[in-house]
């Protein structure tokens, strides 16, 4: 061990002995894609060293970086080590923790060398499915990618009842996806299986088309007609659902929505892109209707002591204190569900998102669901209002490869439009039929 400035150089042998002491935190300052299994820079390997909290370099000039760093329980008294690619940003983050009253500082330097061998490390079982800008851009420009096998891919902008949101930029080559083509704007649950084959095939996508969704987020607005017009990172991962129910068998998201794109200094444009309509879907749809669940379902769920019908709403909705949503009258939430606080809104899931709208990283997820009951041991199904949230907490747990997971199609829309027993109020006492 060596210093550097008044920071200590670690190597190898040195962090193996620390990575499960009390006390000691890891933290991983690459892209949440590499921290998730992309192998970038080289990298031999993919994942992260067992144990390390995701805090990516891209962060460091966030008003309330501090405020991110005490949120992963990471703390003045800890004994801090920082790995990455790059040594220079190694430093700087070091220096960062140094400024906030950060003492036993450790830098770590040679990551690669702890990829190459079989030292502990862990990644998310589908992180493939999440991609990066870089990856997204090079299968745009034909190179040869990673983790990528087909010789055909479509990429989407999904949106809902927004076309403008597609005019003013996106993603090179993408087409437009408005959400109403694969849900009901009566119901919001999804399409007939006869009304997806149609769309799919209109828009030139076969069961076997590897597709790449992602959506905006412009700040939804709950006094806007339509907020959802503004939320299209958490549309196009319920487009996602949705394909993949229907069966598509290689649907991508693109991790943190338009959003990544530009912070990366990737180029939008504004020309339009006419789908390529086909001939045949391909398969009978749906091809995996296990991944939705329907009211008669979401009653049989409650009963069951080895199942959850999860709540992806706000601490308001959830007490009573609103519907959340312009259009839904009734109030409250179903009795017996378990709380699985999306944030702060009908239109945001800061629980489940970064603050650059990149996934969260997994293991905090995992902790927080894991705190209310909701384990990979039992079936869980998510609902939210009318589906969109429940979807994005949904694709969470499928990326980390939990086996038996769905999203309760009507959610709370359905539930309170059939006269169903509810309950308000934090505790539930306020029991309603």
């Amino acid at each position: 061990m060596t210093e550097k400035q008044n920071f200590k150089i670690l190597f190898t042998d040195e962090v193996l002995k620390l990575i499960d002491q009390p006390g000691t935190k890891i933290i991983d300052i690459r892209s949440v894609n590499a921290y998730n299994g992309w192998q970038e820079n080289g990298e031999p390997c993919g994942g992260h060293i067992n144990g390390a909290r995701s805090l990516p370099y891209k962060w460091i000039d966030y008003i309330d970086w501090i405020e991110i760093v005490q949120s992963k329980a990471i703390f003045p008294k800890d004994k801090i080590i920082i790995y990455g690619y790059d040594k220079n940003e190694i430093d700087v983050v070091a220096q960062q923790f140094s400024k906030a009253g950060y003492v036993d500082i450790n830098v770590y330097y040679d990551f690669m060398e702890w990829s190459t061998f079989s030292n502990p490390m862990n990644k998310l079982q589908n992180y493939k499915q999440l991609v990066s800008p870089q990856w997204l851009q090079g299968l745009i420009n034909g190179d040869t990618i990673d983790k990528y096998d087909n010789d055909k891919f479509l990429i989407c902008h999904a949106h809902y009842r927004n076309p403008d949101d597609y005019t003013e930029g996106h993603i090179p080559t993408a087409i437009s996806l408005d959400t109403n083509l694969l849900e009901s704007p009566k119901t919001w649950n999804r399409r007939s299986p006869k009304e997806l084959k149609q769309t799919f095939e209109k828009l030139g996508i076969s069961h076997d088309t590897t597709i790449i969704v992602y959506g905006r987020f412009s700040f939804p607005d709950n006094n806007d007609e339509f907020p959802g017009s503004s939320a299209g990172q958490i549309g196009a991962i319920r487009c996602a659902l949705i394909m993949m129910y229907a069966g598509v068998q290689d649907v991508r998201v693109l991790n943190g929505g338009i959003q990544s794109w530009v912070d990366s200094g990737l180029k939008l444009t504004k020309t339009n892109i006419d789908p390529s309509p086909i001939n045949d879907f391909g398969i009978d749809i749906p091809n995996r209707p296990e991944l939705f669940i329907d009211l008669y379902e979401a009653q049989e769920y409650l009963r069951a002591s080895d199942k959850n019908l999860v709540s992806v709403r706000s601490y308001r909705e959830w007490t009573g204190e609103t519907s959340g949503y312009n259009y839904i009258e009734r109030k409250g939430r179903i009795p017996g569900a378990v709380f699985g606080d999306c944030g702060s809104d009908a239109y945001h899931m800061e629980n489940y998102r970064n603050l650059d709208h990149t996934t969260r990283e997994f293991q905090e997820i995992f902790k927080n669901l894991k705190q209310v009951g909701v384990t990979p041991e039992k079936a869980n199904a998510f609902y939210c209002g009318t589906g969109w949230r429940g979807s994005e907490a949904w694709f969470n747990v499928w990326l980390m490869g939990w086996p038996n997971v769905a999203v309760f199609d009507g959610g709370w829309f359905e539930w309170s439009n059939n006269n169903l027993p509810f309950e308000t109020g934090e505790d539930g006492r306020n029991n309603t039929a």
